[in-house]
């Protein structure tokens, strides 16, 4: 992405920069509750809310700048598990751009929310940004999401990203570099999560496609 300037810290995609999450490669496999969900652009407007199994559960502050912000569009099915899941997933994606914020690759938020090997690539690709001088500024728009439970500890997950908004911004200088967007503002992720034993759906596996038809708006 132009707005980027640094390769992203990617096993299996390393032309695939990504602005406000990390890209994690996964190990490939035949069965079906290893699947990583597909694309179904579904659309949607309202924001997701989070559940009351959910708020039971201690989680991390998240809380973002005031010029970073991030609205999941349609992230709600009715359906109470697809809902916990789905918020789970929309929280690995705050986690990274919380981190980036605080300029901290190893903050606890990242590891409450992710693992395996979306995590390292999570944490390697924060590392960049922070190294870089850079951290975020301006609002990701998170829809279409579509979601696969494949069984009671195991789902996957895929959505898009519009980053067409978003840019990067001097740590130091607060200068913020507003880059036009193009077709490579617009991100197509596929997760795979696994639930845990505090109840948290951890996202394990992350992939990402820049450009990608069934996101571009």
């Amino acid at each position: 992405m132009k707005r980027r300037i640094l390769p992203v810290a990617a096993t299996f995609a390393a032309t695939a920069t990504l602005l406000l999450a990390a890209c994690g490669a996964g190990d490939d496999g035949s069965k079906a509750n290893d699947e990583i969900a597909g694309a179904d652009a579904g659309k949607g407007t309202a924001s997701a809310s989070p559940s009351e199994s959910e708020v039971t559960i201690k989680r991390p502050d998240m809380t973002l700048p005031g010029d970073v912000e991030e609205k999941f569009e349609g992230w709600e099915t009715g359906d109470t598990t697809k809902d916990v899941i789905l918020a789970d997933a929309g929280k690995a994606q705050t986690a990274v751009t919380y981190s980036v914020t605080k300029g901290d690759s190893e903050s606890p938020a990242l590891r409450f929310y992710q693992s395996g090997t979306a995590l390292t690539g999570s944490q390697d690709w924060v590392k960049e940004i922070v190294d870089a001088g850079l951290t975020y500024s301006g609002s990701v728009r998170y829809y279409a999401a579509d979601i696969s439970v494949f069984d009671k500890k195991s789902a996957g997950v895929s959505y898009c990203a519009d980053e067409s908004k978003a840019y990067n911004k001097n740590r130091k200088t607060e200068k913020v570099d507003k880059t036009p967007a193009s077709n490579d503002s617009y991100v197509l992720y596929s997760t795979r999560l696994e639930k845990k034993s505090n109840g948290v759906w951890q996202t394990t596996k992350l992939e990402s496609e820049r450009g990608n038809k069934a996101c571009i708006q």
